[in-house]
């Protein structure tokens, strides 16, 4: 029996320095109807698996070892007093293919990819535990904050539309598919009718789920897939062989020489600019909870989200490399599970118990082999539809995040530099463009982009 709260009061927790720890069942509810909703939406999560075979050339079954280890420390956020559903830095994964595309496949790759995510979380740990996180990010103009951001949208459309890559491999499956995906996510028609249909309501707050069951059934109607193979029993994954021969343990990589840590900051600095914009997202999510929701007092602390995420990197670079990253939010999901939320404590009695069986169910889910044989013949697809729904909101929200018009244009010539040719020749262009354009720039020439709809110079 969990523990109860008090009107306005913050959920029970055991202090632990910056960290507030919350056991299920003692501290919170556990909520059955999230938990369900994890355990289906975990065939998103088995995305990764093409990502790690087709770039590192791991097998199925260290792939899934990663997965399996991602998914245990996403349930680290909610324990530590993270009332949020963490997943990928998905907006940087693009950008992180191109960047150890230019290492040798092999020993090379691997250690490039360990030198970045293990910098990416000691930077994060740092940044939390100094509080200078908000601090440092504001440093980096809107120019080049847009432009790395929309960078990363073209960087994961072009992954897929590149010739001989997943679209080539299952072009209808992927239009038919991803069109339906777009139009439950982004289109103001479905928006508008799910007001009056409750189906189509509950239809809209399943994210990407929709589009993976429609791609099982579609893909091998019209012969791009094979039909799944349902196994029974639990999953293997091959954590032995992981860690004997993907990590630095092994006799063939070993640990990174100082150089590829040093050529891998660009990288990093880009991956965190990605990542602070999805922890404003949160603070946002979280804060718009509250107006339905006086009865909790929800405490969202971004460097304690630091620490969390910085430690997560910090803890697969050593164990499980990975080209998702540890990212401090899965937006769509932390969407659903605030609207649930919203709906009184009847729905769900605190927003730790929602995003905590959330996460529960994900990591339940990779180990039943029936979910994951069922996915496996279509997880190309999802990736495709994960990078091309991401580049739709990267770009939209680059766009946006550029304040006038010489931002906007410096923003295009940075994005289309980092999608090309990496993060190191795009933050270089970026702070060269700015210098030429803004050094000394008053305000009353600016044009601003949205307030004025005709730009033609």
């Amino acid at each position: 029996m969990a523990i109860k709260r008090e009107f306005g009061k913050e959920q029970p927790y055991i202090p632990a320095g910056p960290f507030k720890i919350r056991i299920p069942f003692v501290h919170y509810k556990f909520e059955w109807a999230d938990y369900v909703q994890g355990l289906l939406m975990c065939a998103v999560c088995l995305g990764a698996i093409p990502m790690l075979q087709e770039y590192l050339g791991m097998p199925f079954e260290v792939a899934i070892a990663v997965v399996v280890l991602n998914g245990i420390l996403y349930c680290a956020h909610v324990f530590l007093g993270d009332p949020v559903v963490p997943g990928w830095v998905t907006p940087a994964i693009p950008l992180l293919m191109l960047y150890v595309s230019d290492y040798k496949m092999g020993p090379e790759r691997m250690q490039a990819l360990i030198a970045f995510e293990m910098t990416l979380g000691l930077l994060a740990l740092f940044l939390g535990i100094t509080g200078l996180g908000k601090k440092i990010v504001h440093i980096v103009p809107n120019a080049m904050q847009a432009g790395i951001i929309i960078g990363a949208g073209i960087a994961a459309v072009n992954v897929i539309f590149v010739k001989g890559a997943r679209f080539d491999q299952f072009p209808i499956s992927i239009i038919v598919c991803v069109g339906l995906g777009f139009y439950l996510l982004f289109s103001n028609h479905f928006k508008s009718i799910c007001k009056k249909n409750r189906f189509l309501k509950i239809v809209s707050n399943l994210g990407i789920l929709p589009i993976i069951a429609l791609a099982i059934i579609f893909a091998p109607l019209v012969g791009e897939t094979a039909w799944p193979k349902i196994e029974w029993g639990i999953t293997k994954p091959a954590f032995g062989v992981l860690w004997t021969q993907w990590t630095f343990f092994s006799k063939n990589i070993g640990f990174p020489p100082i150089s590829m840590f040093i050529k891998a900051l660009p990288m990093v600095i880009t991956a965190y600019v990605v990542l602070f914009g999805d922890m404003i997202q949160s603070q946002a999510l979280l804060d718009d909870c509250k107006k339905d929701r006086p009865d909790e007092l929800i405490d969202y602390d971004p460097n304690r989200s630091h620490i969390i995420f910085g430690l997560r990197n910090l803890l697969m670079s050593v164990i499980g490399p990975d080209l998702t990253m540890c990212g401090p939010l899965w937006a769509a999901m932390q969407v659903v599970v605030c609207e649930r939320f919203k709906h009184g404590k009847e729905s769900m009695d605190s927003i730790n118990g929602g995003a905590g069986s959330f996460r529960f169910g994900t990591l339940t889910g990779y180990f039943l082999l029936p979910i994951v044989s069922l996915c496996k013949p279509i997880l190309g697809i999802a990736l495709a539809s994960t990078m091309l729904i991401q580049g739709y909101v990267s770009i939209r929200v680059g766009v946006m995040k550029a304040r006038t018009a010489n931002d906007l244009g410096i923003a295009g010539i940075m994005a289309a530099i980092v999608a090309t040719r990496g993060a190191a020749w795009g933050l270089a262009a970026g702070v060269v463009l700015c210098i030429l354009i803004k050094l000394g720039n008053k305000p009353k020439y600016d044009v601003m982009i949205f307030e004025n709809e005709n730009l033609d110079i």
